[in-house]
C-alpha cells in the first residue's frame, strides 16, 4: 500500500514546488514594478565657485589688554568717590580722594623747618666762603638742610597720593571702597580694565604651529551680542611649546569700534591660516561619507546618480570640490538617506 501512494505524493510535492516558483516570479515582477515607478522628493542646489578658507577654531574668554588694580599710597579715610563702576576714566584720573588734614598738616610743618634750615645753610655757606666758620660746621648746616628737603618731599608727595589715580585709562569695572572707609597703604580701591584693544587666548596643539604666523586674520563669535562675527588678529605666539599639553599660546586681539565686547564674555575664534580662491564649491549637506570617501548624488534627467568627488578645504556651510565636479552639475542637499544610484527623483525646492 505504500508503493501505491509513493507516486502520488512525489507528484504532489513537484505541484507544490511548481506553484512556489510561480509565486516567487510573480513577487519579483512586482518588486520591479515598484522600484521602476519609485520617485524620491529631493531638494537640490547648484556647484558654485568662489573661495573657501581653512581655519583653526577654538573657545577663549574674552580679557583686557591693559587691566590693573589702583591701589592707594598712603593710608587715610576715604573722603570722596569721584568714578563708578562702569565708567570710562583716563591715565592721571582722580577716583577717590583721602582726608588730607593730617598730610597737610606735616606739609606746613616740614616747610618751616625746611625755611629755617635752608636760611642757616645759605649763611654758613657764605661763612664758609669767607672762612669764617669751619668746613665741619657748613658740611653739617649742608647736610641738615638736605635731610629736612626730604622730609619736605615725603610731606608733599603723601599729601599728592591722597588723590588715588588711575594709571591707565579704561573703564572702571569695580570699585572696592566706600565714603568713610578707613584704608591702608597698598590696599586695593578699583580695578580698571581697558576696554581697545581687548584679546583672547587660544591655546592651539603644536602640529598647527606652522600655519599660524602673527598678523593672521581671525574671526570671533560672541553669543552674548548675538551679531555678525568679529574681526581679529593674531598678535602674538609664544616660542614656547607647553610640554605638559603640547600647546603653543596665541593672543588674539581684536578692536570693537561699537563698544559691544566686554572682558569676561565667551567666544569662538576661527584663524584662518590659508585661502582657495575661485574654487568649486558644494554646500556641506550634499556630501555622503563612506569609508572615508565622499560622493554626491548628481541630478540628469530627473534621475539622481551617486558620484566620487575628491574634497578639499571645509568651512561651517561649504565643501571645496578638487575632483568629480563641474560648475554645471546640480546635486541632491535634502533627500539623499533615501538614493540608491539611478534613482528617479521630484525636485520638490531648488
Amino acid at each position: 500500500m505504500n508503493n501505491a501512494w509513493r507516486p502520488l505524493i512525489i507528484l504532489s510535492v513537484i505541484a507544490s514546488i511548481a506553484a512556489m516558483a510561480g509565486c516567487s516570479g510573480k513577487s519579483h515582477s512586482e518588486t520591479n514594478k515598484e522600484e521602476a515607478k519609485l520617485v524620491v522628493p529631493v531638494e537640490i542646489d547648484s556647484v558654485t565657485i568662489g573661495d573657501i578658507a581653512a581655519f583653526f577654531t577654538g573657545t577663549a574668554t574674552i580679557e583686557a589688554e591693559q587691566e590693573t588694580e589702583v591701589v592707594a599710597k598712603v593710608g587715610g579715610v576715604v573722603e570722596k568717590i569721584m568714578a563708578e563702576e562702569g565708567q570710562f576714566v583716563r591715565a592721571g584720573q582722580v577716583l577717590a580722594k583721602l582726608d588730607d588734614e593730617m598730610i597737610s598738616v606735616q606739609l606746613d610743618q616740614a616747610a618751616a623747618n625746611l625755611k629755617k634750615l635752608e636760611s642757616n645753610y645759605e649763611r654758613n655757606k657764605d661763612l664758609h666762603r669767607k672762612q669764617l666758620v669751619s668746613t665741619e660746621v657748613f658740611q653739617q648746616s649742608q647736610y641738615e638742610y638736605e635731610q629736612q628737603k626730604a622730609v619736605f618731599d615725603m610731606a608733599k608727595l603723601n599729601l599728592d597720593y591722597s588723590e588715588i589715580k588711575t594709571p591707565i585709562s579704561g573703564v572702571v569695572s569695580e570699585r572696592k571702597v566706600k565714603v568713610g572707609n578707613m584704608i591702608l597703604p597698598n590696599q586695593t580701591t578699583f580695578r580698571v580694565s581697558g576696554l581697545d584693544p581687548l584679546i583672547a587666548v587660544l591655546f592651539v596643539p603644536e602640529r598647527h604651529l606652522d600655519k599660524l604666523r602673527a598678523g593672521q586674520l581671525s574671526r570671533l563669535a560672541v553669543d552674548a551680542i548675538n551679531s555678525d562675527e568679529i574681526e581679529g588678529r593674531i598678535k602674538r605666539i609664544s616660542p614656547v611649546v607647553d610640554p605638559s599639553t603640547g600647546t603653543v599660546k596665541v593672543t588674539i586681539e581684536t578692536m570693537d569700534p561699537l563698544g559691544r565686547l566686554r572682558p569676561g564674555m565667551f567666544a569662538r575664534i576661527k584663524i584662518i591660516y590659508d585661502v582657495h580662491a575661485n574654487t568649486l564649491k558644494i554646500p556641506k549637506d550634499a556630501i555622503i561619507s563612506e569609508d572615508r570617501e565622499s560622493a554626491v548624488y548628481i541630478v540628469r534627467d530627473s534621475v539622481a546618480y551617486k558620484h566620487n568627488i575628491s574634497i578639499g578645504y571645509i568651512n561651517t556651510t561649504h565643501v571645496e570640490v578638487l575632483e568629480g565636479l563641474t560648475l554645471d552639475d546640480v546635486i541632491v542637499t535634502t533627500g539623499k538617506g533615501s538614493l540608491k544610484d539611478s534613482t528617479r527623483v521630484d525636485i520638490v525646492r531648488k
